[in-house]
């Protein structure tokens, strides 16, 4: 053993002994290549935690001629600097813009460090009142992050499009946001890069892992935005959560999955059946080897059968 092996080895059961903690592991945001110019970072598929600083989603960056573009802002201040740190390994060029796409946590709470740089935030309007309303909720849940979250100001994006379609361009580079309603938050916003072939989905695609609702969660316009995406036909995909994917998958584990969920629990609400009997006659075993099926199905039975009764 050498003298540095040693030395790092007796630190380590010193600390032990006082019974202090080591230095805590940290998530390294890293952009992989998906497409000519275009890249993702792919988070875990657990829940937000102080390791991972709540950046359990999948980030995007495109870099244009006349400056980046990333998708999403992270869930905080300083997960925010390391997107953009990790940006610029990418690329010299500055970022120009944010893309949030939607109103959870991770895909806006870092807005607050990107517009101190300067640089423009944009997001749908349908997106607007549920970022205010749930936004002191978000840092709550947060706090998980402990001081990891300080400097984490809920700070809205300075541009809201309006339109269902909005196209943009960035050297060349052409950005159409899509809106339907929203549907795992009411602000999902999808972005294509119809010159690239590449969809940045946000949380109107889950793959590798069961999707999520939430009470502002609406299965009926999540399935009217996912009907975009058939549209498309996008070869590439970006997913909210989950690896980059095809369309094949993204219909396998996410379209399917709340079509199954919505036609069960309508026939159960028409046939008078009670929620405890139609959520477990609910059949989950298509999607059973989805990460968290066996926990969260159940929760997205209940859920699909109260939005079901109200409609």
């Amino acid at each position: 053993m050498n003298s540095t092996m040693k030395r790092w080895l007796a630190g380590t059961l010193v600390a032990m002994a006082l019974g202090t903690a080591l230095p805590a592991a940290a998530v390294d945001v890293v952009f992989k290549p998906v497409a000519d110019g275009v890249y993702a970072y792919v988070g875990e598929t657990d829940g937000r935690s102080y390791d991972n600083e709540g950046l359990n989603a999948n980030i995007g960056l495109v870099v244009t001629p006349a400056g980046a573009v990333l998708i999403d802002s992270g869930a905080s201040f300083q997960s925010a600097r390391k997107i953009h740190e990790a940006a610029k390994q990418v690329t010299t060029l500055p970022v120009k813009w944010i893309i949030n796409t939607g109103g959870q946590d991770h895909r806006w709470l870092g807005n607050g460090y990107f517009q101190a740089q300067g640089i423009e935030t944009i997001a749908h309007a349908g997106a607007e009142a549920d970022m205010k309303v749930r936004s002191g909720a978000q840092l709550e849940a947060l706090k998980v992050l402990k001081e990891r979250l300080d400097g984490t100001v809920p700070t809205l994006p300075a541009r809201w499009v309006k339109d269902p379609d909005t196209r943009l361009e960035l050297g060349g580079t052409v950005f159409e946001l899509k809106y339907r309603g929203g549907g795992h938050t009411p602000g999902d916003l999808l972005v294509w890069l119809p010159q690239r072939k590449v969809l940045f989905s946000g949380d109107v695609v889950y793959v590798d892992r069961v999707l999520g609702l939430l009470p502002v969660s609406l299965s009926k316009t999540w399935l009217e935005s996912f009907a975009v995406i058939d549209a498309l036909k996008p070869p590439i995909i970006v997913p909210g959560h989950g690896k980059v994917t095809d369309l094949a998958t993204a219909q396998a584990q996410t379209r399917d999955l709340l079509r199954a969920l919505r036609a069960h629990m309508k026939k159960a609400v028409d046939d008078g059946t009670d929620i405890s009997t139609a959520v477990k006659s609910f059949n989950a075993r298509p999607f059973a080897y989805l990460k968290h099926a066996d926990v969260w199905i159940p929760q997205l039975a209940n859920m699909t059968y109260l939005e079901m009764e109200r409609e």
